[in-house]
């Protein structure tokens, strides 16, 4: 059981409206456009398609008319084929997790959102019917109201870069004020997110970063930031730190992470190695041994350093979103948007970020 599907339904006018939308007989859409991904790729192989199916709502959920999605790096790594051993039985895929637009539906346990409500959100990383399509499903916890400051472009920028950050630095780390907390990479995404959430609980942030985001990073309350192209970060960093971040994951920034630890700190990377072992080895075999790495390396480190080690993903957070949504609201977070696209444009934007010409957020908007 659903509740009405909206105030207002929009059929395409020819001029930029909606079209291509499939109705039962009690007005609620059942098929919209979307972009699928039938095989991995590049960018070739996004197939941007009309009367695409809407499932039917569970009681927990929410079906939201998109006005903005963006693209994360975990987007084009999908569409090259990572988590191949998890997503490839499951093709056609619709990519994307970050959603900003309004709640078209909810299904009939929903309480703290109503139909008509500007919302924004982000789905979990192996969510197989993403959100680059005019109706996106979505549990209720994974979604917010969208700050009322901001655009919907902007909005869409913010909630799965930033709930990766929550998750390693308030769920894994229990950072507190006072603590000092590091974040390697801290350009990204990911990492601007991190840096901002640590400075509004009252930390001491450094970070490693190009030397084009070093006025951005400070400006948002960062301690010091080192510019890893022309520095010896490792030299550069002053102290020793309770918590650190590594967006960047490779060998050289995981060893120079955990000896920059204190005793008792935590070392979090987001380069985890779970879903390529899994690719290499198949599901049952891969699980398993993506595991015994893991605890592995945990034991290394507890006995040899002293200090948590722990590969981390974004998961929904309800407490996290709004606290997010809170201080965006407030100007104390933000993700900024390089350029957006249409999503009709789909496979250029993923060019672009496949070659690196747009360094920051892209945002596929709906025309």
């Amino acid at each position: 059981m659903i509740r009405l599907i909206s105030r207002r339904i929009e059929i395409g006018t020819g001029d930029g409206g909606i079209s291509n939308l499939g109705f039962d007989k009690r007005g609620i859409v059942t098929s919209c456009r979307a972009v699928l991904l039938p095989r991995f790729g590049g960018p070739e192989v996004l197939e941007f398609r009309d009367n695409v199916a809407v499932p039917d709502l569970k009681p927990n959920q929410v079906l939201v008319r998109a006005r903005a999605v963006s693209i994360n790096p975990l987007d084009t790594r999908m569409r090259s084929g990572y988590g191949r051993s998890i997503f490839e039985p499951l093709l056609p895929l619709i990519l994307g997790r970050d959603i900003s637009g309004e709640v078209a539906a909810v299904g009939n346990s929903v309480k703290s959102l109503t139909v008509g409500q500007e919302v924004f959100g982000a789905l979990h990383p192996t969510a197989v019917r993403g959100t680059y399509t005019d109706y996106a499903i979505l549990a209720e916890d994974e979604l917010a109201p969208k700050p009322g400051s901001l655009s919907h472009a902007e909005a869409s920028a913010i909630p799965f870069a930033a709930l990766t950050a929550w998750r390693a630095l308030k769920s894994t780390a229990r950072i507190r004020e006072g603590h000092r907390v590091l974040v390697i990479g801290g350009g990204g995404a990911v990492g601007f997110s991190a840096i901002q959430l640590a400075v509004a609980a009252g930390c001491h942030v450094s970070t490693t970063c190009g030397g084009e985001s070093i006025s951005r990073i400070l400006a948002a309350g960062a301690e010091q930031a080192v510019d890893y192209t022309i520095e010896d970060a490792e030299a550069a960093l002053k102290g020793h730190f309770d918590a650190v971040l590594d967006t960047i994951g490779v060998p050289d920034t995981e060893r120079m992470g955990i000896s920059l630890l204190k005793k008792g700190g935590h070392y979090m990377t987001l380069q985890g190695e779970a879903a390529s072992v899994t690719d290499r080895h198949g599901l049952a075999i891969g699980l398993p041994m993506a595991a015994a790495i893991l605890l592995k390396k945990q034991i290394q480190y507890r006995y040899s350093h002293g200090i948590e080690y722990w590969w981390n993903y974004m998961r929904a957070d309800a407490e996290g979103l709004h606290e997010i949504r809170r201080l965006s609201e407030a100007g104390k977070l933000q993700v900024p948007v390089d350029k957006t696209f249409p999503i009709s444009q789909v496979r250029e934007a993923h060019e672009a970020k496949d070659r690196r010409q747009i360094p920051g957020k892209v945002v596929l908007e709906m025309d």
